[in-house]
């Protein structure tokens, strides 16, 4: 394996973050956070995030996870008032289309966690509800365990309701567990980015909670190119690394899927590609694997953990693997890509797209804070030191940065 990257310790990506300075709401305007920069040279400052469309090189073209957080934690209680059981949806299992799931009239079956599972030994969970006007009885049956996880048929008694809009009466929007505190009603839309309509994720791309209407359009006026994918983030993302080597850590599957004519797109484009969040990232480097992947006639649906550093990796050039994706969809007459991506981007990872990263402050010892050191090298720690001394607000709900090469 290419630079032995799987024997990366963890415990060097680790550092001191006060509780104090976890963001726990946004700030009123979103606009308003402070935004830290990390120049090519490695120079860093501290600016407004509505600075960014000035900030951003020359004719970018910026490209954003377009993914709705759903209200993905149902609380169910027991019949007779018994114990109350907390059922988690991660990802929809048949259909096992997003779409096709959420436009379900009777019912469908999800991936979840349960909390309070030893409370739940048999029968069925029911939950009444009244969505718009009408009532309807929503019932949980548990039809298979898989690991820490079960598998949980959702059924209700009116076909005139979709999926969609059971959940989004039923349950919560899921903020993150290191908030420590329980969901509010203003979660609702400050968990929820401008340009979010997929529905789909369990956690935020929080990279873009920070972008408003008046961000956007400054972007536009500035002649940038805009563009949209998905990532359906899942709850893995939270998951530590408890392993000592990142070697020993499995990473979590996530959906995307991207139009061809956007990959068509960045197989040739001259514009410098800035990518909103680690989600952006994750998916737009995979598209160049999916390429590669395809040119050696392994392509099986999904993009493998350790790929990018497989010592067989055929390494073509940006332009050959994106158009290698073209001719794939074009020959299946597909209009987008649907996949599963399982990369991790870690140091000593070749970045093939993205070329800038508008992301937040991640948690110590993450995946996440893995993926920006790839990106800037060893500085990472040099500059969370900075902004840990300049009073940002770290997380979800924190400030943000603009990384730069």
């Amino acid at each position: 394996m290419i630079n032995n990257v799987s024997d990366i310790r963890i415990e060097d990506y680790d550092y001191p973050l006060p509780e104090e300075r976890i963001a726990v709401h946004p700030l009123q305007e979103r606009d308003s956070c402070k935004l830290l920069v990390r120049s090519g040279d490695g120079a860093l400052s501290t600016r407004v995030f509505r600075e960014l469309p000035g900030l951003l090189p020359s004719r970018s073209m910026l490209i954003y996870n377009n993914t709705r957080v759903i209200n993905a934690r149902l609380r169910f209680r027991k019949p007779g008032g018994g114990a109350s059981i907390e059922i988690f949806c991660l990802e929809p299992v048949s259909p096992a289309d997003y779409a096709v799931n959420f436009a379900s009239d009777r019912s469908c079956s999800w991936l979840c966690f349960v909390g309070n599972s030893k409370r739940w030994k048999s029968g069925d969970l029911i939950m009444p509800l009244e969505i718009d006007g009408t009532s309807v009885t929503l019932t949980a049956t548990r039809e298979s365990r898989q690991g820490n996880a079960s598998v949980i048929r959702f059924s209700w008694d009116n076909p005139a309701v979709t999926f969609s809009r059971i959940i989004s009466a039923a349950g919560v929007i899921p903020i993150p567990p290191y908030l420590n505190r329980e969901t509010e009603p203003s979660d609702s839309n400050d968990y929820q980015t401008v340009f979010s309509h997929i529905d789909g994720s369990v956690a935020a791309p929080t990279a873009g909670l920070h972008f408003t209407d008046e961000v956007l359009h400054a972007i536009d006026k500035a002649g940038m190119q805009r563009r949209e994918l998905t990532l359906h983030v899942g709850a893995g993302t939270f998951q530590p690394v408890k392993s000592d080597s990142i070697g020993g850590h499995d990473m979590h599957s996530e959906f995307i899927a991207v139009s061809r004519d956007l990959i068509a797109e960045l197989a040739v484009t001259d514009r410098p590609v800035i990518a909103v969040g680690t989600t952006s990232v994750r998916t737009l480097e995979s598209l160049y694997h999916i390429g590669c992947l395809i040119y050696a006639g392994e392509w099986t649906g999904e993009v493998p953990q350790w790929y990018p550093y497989d010592d067989a990796h055929p390494r073509l050039s940006r332009k050959e693997a994106l158009e290698a994706v073209v001719a794939a969809l074009d020959s299946d007459g597909s209009s987008t890509l649907i996949a599963s991506t399982r990369i991790i981007i870690a140091p000593g990872y070749d970045f093939k797209v993205v070329e800038g990263i508008v992301t937040n402050f991640h948690q110590p010892k993450s995946t996440l804070l893995l993926l920006v050191s790839a990106f800037i090298g060893g500085g990472w720690r040099q500059m969370y030191d900075y902004a840990l001394a300049g009073d940002y607000r770290f997380l979800s709900y924190g400030d943000a940065s603009l990384l730069l090469r």
